[in-house]
């Protein structure tokens, strides 16, 4: 992809082309937009077994088509680990780029084109233009850097001792382009940062830069030589996802003969549930092989499509999943109630939000256009969600109890009662654990290790998933069966108790 051509008028022109990488501090924000080529076009939709009530409760047709075609744009601003941004007439003197985690054989490919840089006076010589240029810096070593600025013992980034100056614009002479590879034989976390300080030097209006960067980062493989584009900690994740891939697809397996075998007790969601398991499995699937070809090309090839497609599928049908089994829908009434389907009508439109809010983060990174606003948003969303997949479990439990006083049949109350206690109890782990304790693993942990993070999140899923199975699973219940008196005054006196339970 050829990189844009600018024209602007300006006393200063400079062409570069580096590779960039995203930074990570919460002190700055960049208007960077990324460019690339168009992804192929996705697959037909895949049909969904045994989903009837999801195509009623679904958004309309249109809304959907839209849903895919922002996932379709928002997929095509960037190319993976090999990123393309696009700055005009910024005026900022940090611009972060990008972030990687390189081992002690790292390299930075960076290529910068299309610079311009108007400056009223001319600058007296090339000198003036050593306070502008890219840097790359650690997380540690950023906080020093703005301790001296604040003391005022340095006036430009660039200019301090805990930075590794990649490319300043003073090394371009009269040359309209340049490009650079940067060795790194430390292994660390950098962030690719922009910096321009003529505002300070000149004491004058601060010069609002524009130009195309180009900026590719990876690490030489010890044995082959061979690039890889992932950032060290991630380099295992397409064998991780892989595998998990293969334990859902083989879960599958087992649910399909469990449904063939207790046929004649199947509900219509238990073929839902075997549809969550193979769209979770596809997701994997796609996400693995996502990132393998990112390890090996720097580019996704259009698997980022295909992954985000089903992972909003994902989304969407598991907290669906969830509402309906909390309701005892098709297993212990064939209705919804209008409250239940309120609730429905909120966490699916919800899901669609948030879906659409994790496009854009993880494309345009922590530092792309209105990146904090989207990030509050899909943790917003995120919550509201979690929070109203309970409410129908709390209802159905209320609902038991009533029926527990009524018609007689405590033992029976008591089996479904316990049943949906322990489900309630479970989801509320599951969410804690993936939206908590998986964030403090990512954040405690080292970039090498970011891996254990996920494999966390995943073995809390796919025990989710299991339990989930397990405890719903088809079963013949006789309505008739024979109970003893003293097993009836028992649970009679066991639901007694359960009233002491405060959800």
């Amino acid at each position: 992809m050829q990189p844009h051509s600018c024209t602007t008028p300006s006393d200063v022109r400079l062409r570069l082309c580096p590779d960039d990488f995203l930074v990570s501090s919460s002190t700055l924000l960049e208007k960077t937009l990324r460019s690339r080529d168009p992804p192929p076009p996705p697959p037909p939709a895949m049909a969904i077994p045994g989903a009837p009530l999801l195509r009623r409760l679904l958004p309309p047709p249109p809304i959907l088509v839209l849903v895919v075609v922002v996932v379709l744009l928002l997929a095509s601003a960037a190319v993976a680990e090999i990123r393309f941004f696009e700055i005009r007439s910024d005026g900022r003197p940090i611009i972060p780029l990008d972030e990687f985690g390189f081992t002690h054989r790292g390299r930075l490919e960076l290529n910068v084109s299309g610079v311009s840089l108007p400056m009223q006076p001319r600058p007296s010589g090339p000198a003036e233009l050593a306070g502008v240029g890219f840097f790359l810096c650690t997380r540690d070593s950023w906080f020093n850097v703005l301790k001296l600025l604040e003391e005022g013992e340095i006036a430009c980034a660039l200019q301090s001792k805990y930075v590794k100056p990649v490319l300043t614009f003073d090394k371009l002479g009269p040359r309209t382009s340049a490009g650079t590879e940067f060795p790194l034989d430390d292994s660390n976390q950098y962030t690719l940062v922009f910096a321009n300080c003529l505002q300070q030097q000149q004491q004058q209006q601060q010069p609002r830069v524009s130009m195309d960067v180009r900026s590719a980062m990876y690490n030489l493989d010890g044995r082959s030589g061979q690039k890889d584009y992932l950032s060290a900690g991630k380099t295992v994740l397409p064998r991780v996802y892989f595998l998990f891939s293969l334990i859902y697809f083989m879960l599958a397996g087992l649910w399909v003969y469990v449904l063939h075998k207790k046929r004649l007790t199947v509900f219509k969601i238990h073929f839902f549930m075997l549809a969550v398991v193979l769209l979770k499995g596809l997701n994997l699937l796609c996400e693995a092989e996502d990132k393998s070809i990112i390890k090996r090309t720097g580019t996704a090839h259009g698997w980022d499509v295909l992954f985000y497609i089903f992972s909003f599928l994902k989304g969407i049908t598991l907290f669906t999943l969830i509402v309906l089994i909390g309701t005892g829908w098709s297993f212990l009434k064939p209705y919804l109630q209008d409250k239940e389907k309120k609730v429905l009508m909120i966490v699916i439109p919800l899901q669609v939000v948030a879906n659409i809010a994790q496009v854009v983060l993880d494309e345009t990174g922590p530092f792309g256009p209105e990146s904090l606003t989207w990030k509050q948003v899909f943790l917003l969303v995120d919550v509201v969600c979690c929070c109203a997949v309970l409410f129908p479990i709390v209802w159905s439990i209320k609902n038991l109890r009533e029926a527990a006083r009524t018609d007689g049949k405590a033992a029976v109350n008591l089996m479904k009662l316990t049943l949906f206690r322990q489900y309630y109890i479970v989801v509320i782990c599951y969410i804690y654990f993936t939206r908590v304790v998986v964030y403090a693993l990512e954040t405690i942990t080292s970039y090498k290790y970011f891996w254990t993070s996920v494999v966390a999140a995943e073995l809390a899923t796919l025990a989710f998933y299991v339990f989930t199975g397990y405890k719903f699973r088809p079963e013949a219940h006789n309505p008739y069966f024979a109970i003893d008196d003293e097993e009836e005054e028992a649970a009679a006196e066991a639901l007694k108790l359960e009233d002491e339970f405060e959800l």
